[in-house]
């Protein structure tokens, strides 16, 4: 009767998932109502490609051909001339050898050669691999030797770094300001049939690095996913809807703003993109292409909140339903600060490259609870555990494990997350209050025993930030004869004293998590995704000692 039972409830869930699915994705103009010979080759497109980046180009093209797909510095293009174009492109690539299962490097900025690469590489079923455009040579040749794509597609100004890169590897630009000698995406496009193409025999795969914040990046891989349930779960939890206007000023190789790129397929949204993020800049493209949702990562509102009063003032960002972000810890009072100017828009999701998604922070659960991660959108189970493996009661501090069907496969250079009951470990440490919310309280690798007592740096680094001189702080550990580790803050701040912040550090919490040192800085290292890089601080205070 057990197993009769548990057959039953399986049932009774897969029901409940499917008609939650439905509800969501006709709420988002996603399912609806189209003329019966567009209805039928959706369908059609569904059914050869599935839930593929190159399905989102082919149904897209098919319900709004004539409608703006993407805008950049070069212009605008439309669904029927983007999924031409990625057509022909995806012809280029084949005739150079490239086919199911083969490597294709993307290390672009955000404009429309990233976008079309991705498309034909989908459509090809060919792995999309993912560079960092602030990657130094050294690592690009690491990264490349370990992967090895087929062919490369780089921004004109990266030439430079490809020294080192086997010859072997297929070089096309991406982007470039004048004239090259190299082939570049626009003639390979000129000089190929845009003709449909024939699906691979299965799902194309994306390579998305880690980001190599305590070593050297990581290849994640994952395919698309089965389904639309996936979809669904998270516009339930951010409420993104068909035909509607992102700027994406998040870097498209980062899996946030990749996330918001093949977000924008299945609504058929207009992408609005933008080589390199300025804040005025990002602020005049939400207004002049009325925008419903900004994707960005935390330091870049931070940068824009940190513009003078008159030119905020300048700007009009009431379209503004959506700013999504991700990527990097957001401070309560920055999600507060940036509501309080421009509405309560703030959808803050938490997770990782490897487990993709595992809690979702909207404006209310900010409001209640500011510095927040939030909860779990359905289908995602998110436990702490300590470090024998057993879930913590409520309100305790665990190890967080997630799960979903959106986790990765493993890393490409072998070997894959710690797992527990099937649930992936984040890297990070947290608690859930009464409400089930989660609250992050560091890397499970930061943790710093001095003088024999735990203490993880982001408590200190939040109170830190909470102080009204202080831009951006940062807290290691670092050797010290007596206590075995002392806290070091890295702090950038105007008109305040070392002994004012250690002072506001022991009014607010315990003695032992004051930091004993703090450095003044004009600013604090960070990746193109705004991550503070610790390793750097470390290795800075190595070479000290």
């Amino acid at each position: 009767m057990g197993k009769l039972s548990s057959i039953a409830s399986s049932a009774r869930q897969s029901a409940s998932d499917a008609i939650f699915e439905v509800k969501v994705l006709r709420e988002a103009g996603i399912l609806g109502m189209h003329r019966p010979d567009k209805s039928a080759k959706v369908v059609s497109a569904f059914l050869r490609w599935g839930a593929s980046p190159a399905l989102g180009s082919t149904t897209a093209a098919i319900r709004y051909p004539a409608e703006t797909a993407l805008i950049d510095e070069r212009g605008s293009l439309t669904f029927e001339q983007l999924h031409r174009r990625s057509n022909a492109l995806a012809h280029a690539f084949a005739k150079m050898g490239i086919g199911y299962g083969d490597g294709v490097g993307i290390m672009c900025r955000n404009h429309r050669g990233f976008i079309e690469a991705t498309l034909a590489a989908a459509k090809l079923g060919a792995s999309a691999l993912y560079l960092n455009t602030m990657f130094a040579g050294p690592q690009l040749v690491e990264v490349t030797r370990r992967e090895k794509p087929k062919a490369l597609v780089y921004d004109e100004e990266f030439a430079g770094l490809l020294g080192g890169v086997d010859e072997d590897i297929k070089r096309i630009v991406g982007w470039a300001d004048g004239e090259t000698e190299v082939e570049t995406i626009d003639s390979l496009i000129a000089t190929n049939d845009d003709s449909n193409l024939k699906p691979p025999p299965d799902k194309p795969r994306f390579v998305i690095l880690t980001s190599g914040t305590t070593g050297t990046p990581k290849g994640a891989q994952r395919s698309s996913p089965d389904g639309l349930f996936a979809l669904a779960a998270l516009i339930d939890r951010i409420p993104f809807r068909s035909r509607e206007t992102m700027m994406i000023a998040a870097p498209l190789f980062h899996s946030w703003g990749f996330f918001h790129f093949i977000m924008s397929l299945p609504t058929a949204s207009t992408i609005v993109l933008r080589r390199r993020f300025d804040p005025e800049e990002t602020l005049r493209a939400v207004q002049e292409h009325s925008a419903q949702v900004l994707a960005v990562v935390p330091v870049m509102i931070q940068r824009i909140l940190q513009l003078p009063e008159e030119t905020l003032a300048k700007y009009d960002l009431s379209s503004l339903r959506i700013s999504s972000l991700s990527g990097s810890a957001l401070p309560g009072e920055l999600a507060i600060e940036w509501m309080d100017r421009f509405g309560d828009t703030i959808y803050n999701l938490y997770g990782s490259t490897e487990v993709a998604y595992a809690t979702v922070a909207t404006p209310d659960d900010l409001r209640a609870a500011p510095g927040t991660a939030g909860r779990a959108p359905r289908g995602t189970v998110v436990r702490l555990y300590d470090e024998q493996g057993r879930e913590v009661p409520q309100g305790e501090v665990g190890r967080i494990f997630v799960g979903n069907e959106m986790s990765f496969e493993g890393y490409t250079g072998g070997g894959n997350k710690e797992a527990i009951d099937g649930l992936l470990c984040s890297g990070d440490v947290g608690h859930l209050d009464r409400s089930g919310r989660l609250f992050i309280d560091g890397r499970d690798d930061e943790m710093i025993v001095s003088g024999g007592e735990n203490v993880f740096p982001r408590e200190v680094e939040d109170l830190l930030a909470d102080h009204e001189a202080v831009v951006e702080v940062a807290v290691i550990g670092v050797e010290d004869d007596e206590f075995g580790q002392r806290l070091k803050a890295f702090v950038v701040a105007a008109n305040v004293s070392e002994g004012d912040l250690k002072a506001h550090v022991k009014a607010n919490l315990a003695s032992y998590k004051t930091p004993r040192e703090v450095e003044f800085m004009d600013e604090l290292p960070r990746n193109a995704t705004g991550k503070i890089l610790k390793r750097e601080l470390r290795e800075r205070e190595a070479q000290r000692s």
